[in-house]
């Protein structure tokens, strides 16, 4: 093969462009991620990799038999509304270019996969890296079958109507328990390798972060005849909880706090909404602290809430510790890595999950813009590539210890 990461990415560059946003959006199960995953498998498949999907929609892309105690890389191709072409699809593209290295090169030793994990950014059903939560048992089955799409439709639905039996969604010891060691690329997202002049940098940690739902409820009206002061309206309250959000926050160094996303029922313009749904993003290194931010933020949203004669409902819609990647293989990555940095990061990833139960490490590949989660997000094609040398020497390291 003769592919490099630059140019499989051109292969997919006009999949799931969003003309009204920018950028590309691609949640799990549309279309666009149906088009995606096809384009993978037909690589995998070229390169004579088995593939296969397991019960919660993984698709494993295996070289050298199928476990126990393999090395596996991989990532996710769904992004958020919007999102930029490398969150996700870089991961997968180094790890095809990554396998090609290691083919050419004669390296055998432990088996080796490639992973694609779906939702994981949770743009459709509301939690993150549900892929991998589903695979290690970090989400309760009836919980996950249960969610909805803003649409109304359930992941049970969406899973049977493409192929996956719901009954069966949920812990998989058997798939998890053939992996030995999982190293996830991803492009940074945020500023620190552009300054620090290196193209890759090895992870270190995952701030703890969460996402929690904030139903505000008031009464609906009409817009025209209903006096200022007979309303109670929950859009009010809830502009309200958007300004304390940040408020709260900066008085606490070191944590990030979100509301990206507000959905007002009915939603007419000449309607007082009925009910407003926010949806909180809450992410800082200590876990205590982002509980208590928590609290306080809903405290004060419910006191703004009553005086405006509403209520609010808070709803943990998924939550993760802050994870630090494993410290032995930390130091693996960096002895073949001498020049790369250590870098922590804010953004989730499927690593942080399966490193409650397997040795995880990850990579970040220089992202000039320091921009993610838009349209803006930026890799040079020789970082690109050097990302996906660095990933190969890594695997080999693994393989062959």
């Amino acid at each position: 093969m003769t592919d490099t990461v630059s140019s499989l990415l051109a292969e997919i560059a006009d999949i799931g462009r969003d003309p009204a946003r920018g950028g590309y959006t691609r949640p799990v199960h549309s279309d666009a991620e149906h088009i995606l995953r096809e384009w993978f498998v037909g690589h995998a498949t070229a390169r004579g990799l088995d593939v296969e999907r397991d019960r919660n929609g993984i698709i494993w892309a295996w070289a050298g038999g199928v476990g126990p105690d393999a090395v596996v890389t991989g990532s996710h191709l769904d992004s958020v509304p919007g999102g930029g072409a490398y969150d996700g699809p870089l991961g997968i593209a180094s790890a095809l270019v990554a396998f090609d290295q290691l083919v050419a090169r004669g390296v055998g030793g432990r088996p080796r996969a490639i992973a694609v994990f779906p939702e994981e950014e949770g743009s459709r059903f509301g939690v993150a890296c549900l892929g991998s939560r589903l695979l290690t048992g970090a989400l309760d089955p009836d919980r996950a079958r249960s969610l909805v799409d803003s649409e109304g439709t359930t992941l049970a639905e969406v899973a049977s109507r493409n192929g996956l039996d719901p009954r069966h969604l949920g812990p998989d010891p058997e798939t998890l328990g053939r992996i030995g060691t999982f190293l996830e690329l991803h492009v940074e997202q945020g500023r620190g390798l552009v300054d620090l002049g290196e193209p890759v940098a090895v992870g270190s940690s995952i701030l703890g972060h969460g996402r929690w739902r904030f139903s505000i409820s008031g009464e609906g009206n009409h817009a025209g005849t209903t006096l200022m002061g007979d309303r109670r309206d929950p859009m009010v309250a809830a502009a309200q909880t958007i300004v304390l959000v940040k408020t709260v926050a900066r008085s606490i160094p070191d944590a990030r706090a979100t509301v990206g996303r507000l959905v007002p029922v009915p939603g007419g313009t000449n309607v007082i909404a009925s009910r407003v749904d926010l949806w909180l993003d809450l992410r800082h290194p200590e876990d205590a602290l982002t509980r208590y931010l928590v609290d306080e933020i809903a405290s004060r949203a419910a006191a703004v809430a009553a005086e405006e004669g509403c209520t609010v409902e808070v709803t943990e819609e998924s939550y993760s510790p802050t994870v630090d990647f494993d410290a032995r293989l930390q130091d693996q990555l960096c002895a073949v890595l001498p020049q790369a940095p250590r870098l922590s990061t804010g953004a989730g990833h499927d690593a942080g999950v399966l490193k409650q139960h397997v040795p995880t490490g990850m990579l970040f590949v220089r992202n000039p813009t320091g921009v993610s989660h838009a349209p803006s997000e930026q890799v040079e094609d020789a970082d690109a590539e050097a990302g996906a040398l660095a990933l190969a020497a890594c695997l080999e390291m693994l393989a062959t210890a």
